[in-house]
């Protein structure tokens, strides 16, 4: 009863769509404008305190920056020296790293030359410091005493030394050959036993790179073709979509077996490790495919009477990308200004992980570290991670929405903006940036802790008893489900904002209704065009990774296929995701405005549709499919009712 008259009270508000436009949540604005004055007091603080100088040119283990004259700090020996023409920092040890405390664990010196070749003696470490002028010791020590003092075993490096070479703006020597990373990844993937695994994996990517980044750049162009044909030929899209997956996958599971089948008789002859790893990823992966490609047709089978919805659907979108061509570019600035955006903030990260006083340590080096209040700056700065990322997100979708409302409630299509989009971003900047703030930071609100539990759940994995660890795994699935509901209703708040210029709460109570009162619709709809638009992503996956398949299968006597297999099939994954969500975006939107319309609008004098011909054949398409339902007394006749009930009323 609450929600009917909920719904009543809320319909009895005119819609005016792109009538009024007004300032929208302007506390919400001046407190994220406050937030991220805060965000570049830390960067400023940061800077301001050295953090800068110590990131850039490096430090060693006594304080002293590289490159520069140096404050003594008490209590330190070797503190304050003058390293003007020392501007590297060199690790006696720089593959001993602690994971616990996330550093390298070993004697950081400042020198005038890295290493550019291995050093297998003390002899060759004396003869280096005496031909460049590198000393490679700790300070104390002169050249001279590096073969004769018995104190070089512990103040000069371990050898032999490994070639090194110093990492651009950064001013650090580290060393050229992999080996040392290797080691580092193997101890973070616990799940390799063996250490020689590893090194075959990263060397098989390191051989494959230029066929990874051509496999990249193949998923890009297949994206970019897919979207032009949902622009083109977006009636017979799901058909052809349907039919290549189906083909994809079986042609996908039959050359698996085939090339599994072939090398199991060429490894009878050929006994390398490479072989057997290979033949065992073979196997793996050609039964994974066919347990995809069995699930795969038992929900097409399951979906395939709602077909023909979903086809007109995607007709209307396909036009709207026609009249938008620019919607397609959205993913490109996004991801750009999430980039610099991330750059920005990992760097302010690396300052803090720099700035602080110098402390002793109990080794007796010294470490820099914040104290009082200061020291919470790192979770400040953490939450301004997540709300600005999806304030950025939040701005895309807002964008997108009022490209696509002012499309639909445009009656003559001749008289659209020159450029939609910009229309739209000038109408986000000048009224609706406070409404995309408070919307960001609702799901930031969610999202915060969500990572706190799973953070909690990883540092006490099998450590917590059966019932600890079910609970924090129910709490993260609810709070996952509910920042996938949050994110739904905010986008159709942005596009009720977008067309009548209301606040964030009113446009969510008012999408709210409207989604409500045609849930039917929402479900039918929404579910079959996600699956679509999935099989989009998973026919570029497919097609990306067949050709990786076969053209690794000429690299298979030296590299395993694992990794840069995998890595080709996730960005794939992603590129496709990308490009494809913009386009779910704006299904979503036409499908918020087209119920608004046949809600408030009934075709008579006043009252004209905003539609146009395509989305009137649309309603036509689905009250004959409700009709013909209807008569069978079936449950599609049900589920297709609300279809037309809009207009009924």
């Amino acid at each position: 009863v609450n929600l009917i008259s909920f719904s009543q009270k809320s319909s009895k508000r005119e819609w005016k769509p792109l009538e009024d436009h007004s300032c929208t949540d302007v506390p919400w604005l001046l407190l994220f404008i406050l937030f991220c004055v805060g965000m570049g007091f830390i960067c400023g603080f940061s800077i301001a305190t050295g953090a800068a100088a110590r990131l850039l040119s490096g430090y060693d283990s006594y304080g002293n920056i590289c490159g520069q004259k140096n404050v003594k700090v008490e209590g330190i020996v070797n503190s304050g020296l003058d390293l003007t023409h020392k501007k590297y920092v060199f690790f006696l040890d720089p593959c001993n790293i602690d994971l616990v405390h996330q550093r390298i664990k070993s004697l950081a010196l400042c020198v005038s030359a890295c290493p550019r070749k291995e050093l297998k003696t003390l002899a060759d470490i004396q003869k280096f410091a005496e031909t460049n002028g590198s000393t490679l010791c700790s300070y104390e020590l002169q050249p001279s005493e590096y073969t004769t003092d018995l104190r070089a075993a512990k103040l000069c490096p371990k050898y032999p030394v490994p070639e090194s070479a110093p990492i651009p703006f950064f001013h650090r020597c580290a060393p050229v050959n992999i080996s040392c990373y290797a080691k580092f990844a193997e101890a973070l993937i616990t799940f390799v036993s063996d250490s020689s695994v590893l090194h075959r994996l990263i060397s098989g990517v390191m051989t494959s790179k230029e066929i990874i980044m051509g496999l990249c750049l193949l998923s890009l162009v297949l994206s970019m073709i897919l979207m032009v044909i949902i622009r083109y030929i977006s009636r017979v899209l799901v058909w052809i979509l349907t039919i290549l997956v189906i083909l994809g996958s079986l042609g996908g599971t039959g050359v698996l077996w085939w090339l599994y089948a072939k090398q199991r008789v060429s490894a009878s002859t050929v006994q390398t490790q490479i072989a057997k790893d290979n033949l065992q990823a073979l196997l793996i992966y050609a039964i994974s495919a066919t347990v995809f490609t069995v699930i795969l047709f038992l929900i097409m089978l399951i979906m395939r009477k709602r077909v023909a919805l979903t086809i007109a659907l995607f007709h209307v979108a396909g036009k709207v990308f026609i009249h938008l061509p620019l919607l397609v570019f959205q993913p490109f600035w996004t991801f750009f200004v999430l980039i610099i955006f991330w750059i920005y903030w990992i760097t302010v990260l690396l300052f803090l992980g720099t700035t602080g006083s110098p402390v002793p340590n109990e080794e007796g080096f010294v470490e820099f570290q914040m104290v009082g209040p200061l020291k919470y700056m790192w979770w400040y700065h953490a939450v301004g991670l997540i709300w600005i990322s999806e304030f950025i997100l939040a701005c895309q979708q807002m964008t997108v929405a009022g490209a696509v409302v002012t499309y639909y409630f445009t009656r003559e299509k001749r008289n659209l903006p020159f450029t939609p989009i910009l229309a739209s971003v000038n109408r986000l900047v000048c009224y609706h940036l406070g409404t995309v703030a408070k919307g960001s930071f609702i799901i930031t609100l969610v999202k915060i802790p969500r990572m706190i539990l799973m953070y909690i759940h990883t540092q006490l994995k099998g450590k917590e008893n059966a019932c600890a660890r079910c609970m924090l795994k129910a709490c993260i699935c609810c709070l996952w489900c509910l920042e996938k509901c949050l994110t739904y209703l905010n986008q159709n708040a942005y596009t009720a904002t977008a067309i009548n210029s209301t606040n964030f709460c009113t446009s969510a109570k008012d999408a709210f209704v409207i989604l409500v009162e045609n849930a039917l619709r929402v479900a039918a709809i929404n579910t079959v065009g996600d699956f679509m638009l999935f099989l989009g992503k998973v026919l570029i996956v497919c097609s990306t990774g067949l050709a990786g398949i076969m053209l690794l299968n000429y690299q298979r006597d030296y590299t395993i296929w694992v990794l840069p297999l995998i890595i080709v099939c996730l960005f794939a994954f992603l590129v496709a995701h990308c490009f494809l969500s913009i386009y779910e975006m704006v299904v979503d939107v036409l499908f918020l405005c087209f119920a608004i319309d046949t809600k408030y609008n009934d075709g008579s004098p006043g009252r004209e549709f905003y539609m146009d011909k395509v989305l009137m054949e649309f309603v036509e398409n689905s009250r004959k499919s409700m009709k013909e339902a209807g008569r069978g007394g079936g449950a599609e006749g049900r589920e297709l009712k609300p279809m037309v009930g809009a207009d009924e009323e």
